[in-house]
């Protein structure tokens, strides 16, 4: 299995590139998303790979960050779900922006992905939300995991609506693991969480458990 490559950039084409290492040409399928932080042809880029085995084809896929691959191979085990589709949600979303969307039972901001219909986006969420508690809560250890991926965030907070940050990620963690902690149930606590971090993307571990505890707390 093939988990991680690293070397220069041969070319970049509309869903894939090719990156050189050590004379070995890989080609790396990616989202539109990660293919907006792409560097130039010829500088050094690093991506995490999932290699795709079919009987008459293999294929790697890329992505940015350990928490943006964990989602894609989620979203492959649900039924209509291919490769294809689940780069096109996370191209849309981002990887927090799945696990928000999932969360929360938002499934508008699925379908927004291209070719994924209302009935496959509610399959999505139906699916994978009593798992969303479970990848938040590894957010942070895979973000300390993964170290340094040499991308250019600051190309894609620009070219995508919903910008990828670790930080994030972590911080989503951290409030989630308080939470539990305190507790409140993992789909309660990863709803609150997911909603509070969509509604401040900025906000870190403390301002995280505030706001989701507000919203946890009794109506009325």
């Amino acid at each position: 299995m093939i988990g991680k490559i690293s070397g220069r950039l041969e070319y970049r084409a509309a869903d894939h590139i090719l990156i050189d290492v050590r004379g070995v040409g890989y080609i790396v399928y990616v989202s539109d998303r990660t293919m907006a932080a792409m560097p130039a042809v010829g500088e050094a880029v690093s991506l995490f790979t999932e290699l795709l085995v079919r009987e008459d084809n293999l294929q790697l896929f890329g992505f940015t960050t350990l928490l943006e691959k964990e989602w894609h191979r989620l979203l492959m085990s649900v039924q209509g779900i291919g490769a294809k589709a689940s780069m096109a949600i996370l191209g849309t979303l981002g990887a927090e922006g799945v696990s928000r969307a999932i969360a929360v039972g938002d499934v508008r901001a699925v379908t927004a992905a291209k070719g994924v219909g209302p009935k496959t986006g509610q399959r999505v969420v139906l699916e994978l939300k009593d798992k969303a508690p479970a990848v938040m809560a590894l957010g942070g250890t895979l973000v300390a995991a993964q170290g340094e991926v040499d991308v250019d965030f600051e190309v894609i907070e620009t070219a995508a609506a919903a910008p990828v940050s670790t930080g994030t990620a972590a911080a989503q963690s951290e409030a989630l693991s308080a939470l539990s902690n305190l507790g409140y149930g993992p789909a309660d606590a990863s709803s609150a969480v997911a909603q509070a971090a969509g509604d401040m993307p900025e906000a870190g571990t403390s301002d995280l458990i505030r706001a989701a505890l507000k919203l946890l707390a009794p109506k009325g």
